[in-house]
């Protein structure tokens, strides 16, 4: 196949094409021969609209720069094209990428739908659009580790969370039913593109495959439910995320705030820049704790600190990075392992002296083990205890966290923090119930605190759990169907690369 000649750039191979655009791998001729992509527009093939499709997305490009956007590194044009130069994606889209693994590992839709809110979120911030969010335009770059960048920005427009419209645009498969059925919109249509992507990661098809457009328009127009496939296994943050991303109606759609901050995506500890300054400035904090003595702050600052590191270590692409960031990462888990130590063994001798001076009613009942102790801590517990005793709800879900604090001081994090969850999944909306008072006061005292022992256990799991050697030695051996000799040399490697070793 001939290809075009570019003025300054040799065009290497044809990676993908359009309805008026054909997009090229090249090199600049002169410099440093950086592999870039290169869109070239046909001029004599466009129409107005497309011709202002083009304006709005060079003008888009030039001030749109983030970390998952595909960055355009120039622009010029002649007499029948106009191109665009962008960085190249050197593992080609989404949608190939599920076609070649049937479908995607819960772990692995978690990471790349976090890389695309991240983008979402910076969009918003511009009051962006993308209006073209499909699997093919999101594009995948291969360094150490696989990043995902959001691409194709020729529908884009400007368009706030509230302003109306009735443009017809996008790919009908991800379209919103507002969209298609001619009903206005706002930028909500994003989301349901994002839901239709996570269900394609996590299945393997669209929730809407069809053979044809009228058949496709049809289920749409019957608003027809969108099920799981049988067999199918996700977690219910998973499940929560999904099904509220793909409301047919955009009004019981979730927000652009309650995605950005939905548990499944965890965008609070993603790894950006700003989380990484954010994090050593909590280290600096338990430092700083740690030497004046104050263990309980220390022990939680440090905690806090992991949630931010672990996600940063993982996807860190520079190997000595990578390296220099495990040997710190794994001095800080060191030092909260001993500290919570310390404090267990504290514990134990405060929960001694007190049971010495309370009287034998009180005695009768168990005082609570949370880290770190305190003699108040344990005296208002019980006094909420008995002023619960009249709500049969609260007081369940009070020895379900009890219970998770013996569980934690046990070292059992697993069910500490199930237990956890089950207490704070009562207490909370009971909370918000509760009439002002010292039963309210106490209970969201007791409440914060769970909470954030709930967070740390977390993060001990996070830190203490990563997947196992024998998981990821399983699947590679199953997907690619080893001989007895390669698996003894690829469990050597892993053994060498685990980055907690």
């Amino acid at each position: 196949m001939n290809l075009p000649c570019v003025k300054d750039y040799n065009l290497l191979e044809k990676i993908g094409s359009g309805s008026y655009s054909t997009v090229y791998k090249a090199f600049k001729k002169n410099g440093s021969h950086e592999v870039v992509a290169i869109k070239c527009v046909d001029k004599l093939n466009l129409s107005k609209s497309s011709i202002d499709n083009i304006i709005t997305e060079i003008n888009l490009l030039k001030i749109l720069k983030h970390e998952y956007i595909v960055e355009m590194r120039d622009f010029f044009w002649d007499e029948g094209h106009i191109y665009i130069v962008m960085e190249y994606c050197n593992e080609g889209d989404l949608s190939n990428f599920i076609k070649r693994k049937s479908k995607l590992a819960e772990h692995v839709c978690r990471k790349f739908l976090q890389q695309l809110a991240l983008a979402l979120r910076y969009l918003r911030d511009h009051n962006v659009c993308h209006m073209d969010l499909k699997p093919q335009n999101l594009l995948l770059v291969k360094k150490s580790t696989l990043t995902l960048k959001v691409g194709d920005f020729g529908f884009a427009q400007y368009l706030s969370g509230s302003e109306a419209c009735f443009t017809i645009r996008g790919s009908p498969l991800y379209m919103a039913p507002e969209i298609l059925l001619r009903h206005k919109y706002d930028a909500r249509v994003d989301l349901w593109s994002v839901g239709v992507i996570m269900y394609e990661c996590l299945f393997g098809r669209a929730p809407y495959s069809s053979n044809s457009f009228p058949e496709l328009a049809e289920k749409i127009k019957d608003m027809r439910p969108i099920e799981l496939p049988k067999g199918s296994h996700i977690s219910n943050e998973c499940k929560d995320l999904l099904s509220r991303l793909l409301k047919h109606n955009p009004n019981e759609r979730l927000s652009y705030d309650e995605f950005f901050s939905h548990d499944f995506l965890d965008l609070e500890h993603a790894p950006t820049h700003e989380n990484f300054n954010h994090a050593v400035e909590l280290v600096h904090k338990a430092v700083k704790a740690d030497t004046k003595g104050c263990r309980r702050e220390a022990y939680h600052l440090y905690c806090d600190a992991l949630r931010y590191f672990i996600p940063i270590l993982t996807n860190e692409s520079d190997l000595q990075k990578k390296e220099a960031l495990r040997i710190k990462v794994n001095e800080y888990i060191k030092r909260a392992e001993t500290l919570k130590d310390l404090c267990v063994e504290i514990n134990k001798s405060m929960q001694v002296n007190l049971s010495q001076e309370t009287s034998h009613q009180d005695k009768k009942q168990t005082l609570p083990k949370g880290d770190f102790f305190d003699k108040n801590v344990c005296i208002n517990f019980n006094e909420l205890c008995k002023l619960s005793r009249s709500t049969t709800g609260m007081a369940d879900a009070l020895d379900i966290g009890k219970a998770a604090e013996e569980y934690l001081l046990e070292g059992n994090y697993e069910l500490a923090l199930e237990k956890f969850q089950s207490s704070l999944k009562i207490l909370v909306p009971l909370l918000g119930k509760e009439p002002p008072g010292r039963r309210r006061d106490l209970l969201s005292k007791q409440i914060h605190k769970w909470m954030q022992e709930a967070e740390n256990t977390k993060s001990f799991l996070i830190t203490k759990n990563p997947i196992t050697l024998k998981f990821l030695f399983l699947r590679i051996v199953k997907t690619f169907n080893l001989n007895p000799p390669l698996i003894n040399c690829l469990a050597m490697i892993i053994m060498k690369s685990n980055i907690f070793r």
